[in-house]
């Protein structure tokens, strides 16, 4: 088998396992895991019919696969200048994208434990506990990932890549 064909097997497999595990871990479902997986391991941009074809997916399910990317902070949607079409792409800080996503989401999760716990504040003493519960572990986790991100991102401007 030649290199290339050695190579495309690699991705295709690659692509798979993204599919299966990075859609399971981050909750996304398999068609997003593969999409971050194409986006990572290809090394141009890729417009929405370019997914669509390499994932044999429909223009819907790959047009709400790249926003959930998008959004998730792993992937940008731009134009390219001169073209009409909106292209795709895995972001040079990808990590710092979904590491922030992931703090900014426990935040407002944070955030609505305490607003929860205001308004229990005259509930039975088991859904008070709860909610207590439930502030206590958002302010950790809040916490722990807001300094996992400084600690990320300084590690990478150590190494000379931009935050």
């Amino acid at each position: 088998m030649s290199q290339a064909a050695e190579g495309a097997d690699a991705h295709e497999a690659l692509v798979g396992e993204f599919g299966t595990h990075v859609g399971r871990a981050m909750g996304w479902p398999p068609m997003a895991g593969r999409a971050a997986g194409l986006l990572m391991l290809s090394e141009k941009p890729m417009t929405l019919a370019e997914l669509q074809d390499a994932l044999d997916a429909s223009k819907g399910s790959v047009s709400e696969m790249t926003r959930l990317l998008v959004t998730n902070g792993t992937v940008e949607r731009y134009k390219e200048a001169g073209q009409r079409h909106f292209v795709y792409r895995w972001r040079d800080d990808a990590w710092v994208g979904c590491l922030q996503h992931i703090v900014a989401s426990t935040a407002q999760l944070r955030e609505l434990a305490e607003r929860a716990q205001v308004r229990g504040a005259r509930m039975t003493a088991v859904q008070q506990c709860r909610l207590s519960e439930m502030q206590e572990y958002y302010r950790f986790m809040t916490s722990h990932l807001e300094s996992l991100l400084s600690q990320y991102t300084a590690g990478r401007a150590s190494r000379g890549k931009q935050p």
